[in-house]
Order: structure tokens, then sequence, then C-alpha cells
């Protein structure tokens, strides 16, 4: 998998999107596919002792799929402290992807948690033919 921005959707005509739960070599991931036949997958690699999950996604995915993304940004949180979050992890992150086409946006929320010590980084990268 090679890893890219993912403002690189800007400009693609997205044909599918799967939010995929479980799957044998990937936790949870979303996986965008376009009119040119590029995929992209947005995953977080699960390790001992945090999680990475997909929260929320606000708007409708349908609104992605057959105009140009005019809009793919990512915002991620600066680290917080237990005393902010509301469960018991030493740490949490929340990294957000907002995506638009004329039709309308969708935000993407992923919250990671952890013990301080493990990375809660949501990846974007191209899937390469042979994956």
């Amino acid at each position: 998998m090679n890893e890219v921005k993912f403002e690189e959707l800007v400009g693609k005509t997205l044909t599918s999107i799967a939010h995929i739960k479980e799957s044998q070599r990937w936790c949870e991931h979303i996986v965008f596919t376009a009119d040119d036949g590029k995929e992209w997958r947005m995953w977080h690699d699960t390790d001992c002792c945090e999680s990475v999950e997909v929260e929320d996604i606000s708007g409708n995915l349908a609104d992605l799929i057959g105009s140009p993304i005019l809009m793919a940004e990512e915002v991620t949180s600066k680290e917080g402290t237990a005393k902010e979050a509301y469960d018991d992890s030493d740490s949490f992150t929340w990294t957000f992807y907002k995506l638009a086409t004329v039709k309308g946006s969708v935000t993407i929320r992923w919250y990671g948690t952890s013990n301080g010590y493990y990375s809660e980084k949501v990846s974007f990268g191209e899937i390469e033919e042979e994956e």
C-alpha cells in the first residue's frame, strides 16, 4: 500500500465507497473507488492497548458518487489527555475527513484512544493491483 495525501481525491469521480467493519486483513476500513479504476483505502493498523474506529459519518455517502470531488480535507485534533477524554484512556485523537461534491458533503470522523504509547493515526493509501 502506497500512503498518499487524502487531498489526492480532489478532482476524482468516485464510483463506489465501501465501509467495511471487519475483514481478515484489515479491521475497520473504507475503500474509495474512482471511475479510472484507482482505489484508495482509509484504515488504522491495530496494535495492542489502542483502539481507532470510525465514530460517525455525517452526510450521505451517495452524494460523493458520480460527481468530481471538490474538497478532500483531513483535520486532526492534537492528542488529548485522559482528563479531557470521555473514556478512561490515557490519550485520544479525533481525525475528521471532509469530502464535498456539487451534490453535498460528508465528514468521516475517526476516534482513536490508547494508553499513550501506541499510534492513534488513520492511514490513507492507494491500493496497488497485487493487493
